[in-house]
């Protein structure tokens, strides 16, 4: 039986443990989170009906400073998934340099099914509802089914409750509200930044080809990034289905095609597959860039890329990564491919801070060096202990917060 999520996450904590030597205890610290909130909330719905939503917020870790990040508005959330995220986000902001704790949250709630009007109230409700908030507490940022939209409105009313301004208290704001540049596209350019060096270190050129599961905003992103630098991305999916063309796709007219449809189906020059059909392309480099477990022990297999990077969190189960580690795969793992959000989340609260907001260049210059550098330390720790880069990662980060840990006198 495959791993839940949480499960997932607690395996790769006790194997780089392991391997690093961690101080038990210091372990046993991060195989629960530091404060679970589950609360409901109810709403009345423009029909008149009265509807009650699950909602959640972990505070995984705080040695390393305040708990950021990550609120999901999605179907199928559960407590689980949450504390997952949780402790991948912890991990993630130590691998990044990044002086912040791991948080995750969010509503059980398909917001295609909420008007606008009712997304908002689930928002604001959201905020006051949340026992704990504020820049140097919790800092919750955009994650699947938010944005910079929803936010703004959870700014908005945290204001409003709190009596006076505090834009570093929200991340992935807009810039209207004090944001920073490149938020929306800070994963897909960190997704860019390490794959391109990770190309050099396997000796692979321009003509490597690249297929992307995923054409939310990491997808989309690195594609672009891809095509401009002279990439050949030859496959693109999204949540409907997925396109191919072996001499490489049109990103540009692909964003512009998928403004009008909605979707990558029907691009011209493509052919159509399933996803499925898409994870399993020949290829030289595969992003999962969408959701959990797409690689599994069903089509581990089957896939024949010589690089995975996982943009995605947790894209790659423990069963896949053995299988796939076998036939001499790479995999880059999500705690340091996808933290360039991370990374220009932390950028934000400082603009926040300081009142001093950075040019799109100079947010773009800091998150090159910062996730090139994590890069560097994760191939140089996973060297030394001839290991795989997920625990290269992982051992770095781990080291660090059990520092902490340790200083502050926790064990």
């Amino acid at each position: 039986m495959s791993m839940n999520p949480f499960e997932t996450s607690q395996a790769t904590l006790h194997t780089a443990a392991k391997i690093a030597g961690i101080d038990e205890d210091a372990v046993r610290f991060l195989e629960q989170p530091k404060r679970i909130f589950k609360f409901t909330i109810p709403m009345k719905m423009d029909n008149g009906e009265l509807r009650f939503f699950e909602a959640y917020r972990v505070h995984y870790n705080d040695a390393l400073g305040q708990v950021k990040n990550g609120l999901r508005f999605v179907p199928d959330l559960d407590l689980d998934i949450v504390k997952a995220l949780g402790l991948w986000m912890t991990i993630k902001h130590a691998v990044g340099g990044i002086p912040a704790g791991g948080g995750k949250g969010g509503v059980k709630v398909d917001p295609r099914t909420l008007s606008e009007d009712e997304y908002e109230r689930l928002c604001r409700a959201y905020i006051r509802n949340l026992p704990m908030k504020g820049a140097w507490v919790d800092v919750p940022g955009a994650d699947i089914g938010t944005s910079g939209k929803t936010m703004a409105w959870m700014l908005d009313e945290l204001e409003s409750i709190q009596q006076f301004h505090q834009p570093a208290a929200i991340n992935d704001k807009p810039v209207a509200t004090n944001g920073t540049q490149l938020s929306m596209e800070a994963t897909g350019t960190g997704v860019f930044f390490v794959t391109r060096e990770v190309m050099k270190d396997m000796s692979m050129g321009k003509d490597s080809k690249i297929v992307i599961q995923g054409f939310g905003n990491v997808g989309r992103t690195a594609a672009l990034l891809f095509h401009e630098a002279g990439f050949k991305v030859v496959a693109i999916g999204d949540i409907k289905n997925a396109i191919h063309n072996e001499n490489g796709i049109d990103i540009p007219a692909l964003v512009e095609h998928v403004k009008k449809t909605g979707f990558v189906e029907g691009f011209a020059d493509t052919e159509s597959m399933t996803n499925a059909e898409l994870l399993e392309l020949p290829c030289d480099i595969l992003i999962p860039a969408a959701v959990q477990s797409v690689l599994n022990a069903d089509n581990a297999d089957r896939i024949k890329a010589k690089l995975v990077m996982e943009a995605a969190n947790g894209p790659t189960t423990p069963e896949a990564e053995e299988i796939l580690q076998a036939k001499g795969i790479t995999i880059v793992p999500d705690v340091l491919t996808n933290c360039g959000s991370a990374i220009v989340c932390s950028f934000e609260r400082t603009q926040g801070l300081t009142d001093d907001y950075w040019t799109v260049e100079k947010v773009t210059e800091k998150l090159e060096e910062r996730i090139t550098n994590a890069y560097f330390a994760t191939r140089d720790t996973a060297k030394k202990y001839g290991t795989s880069l997920r625990n290269g990662a992982w051992i770095n980060a781990l080291t660090k917060i059990a520092n902490s840990m340790k200083a502050r006198g926790w064990y």
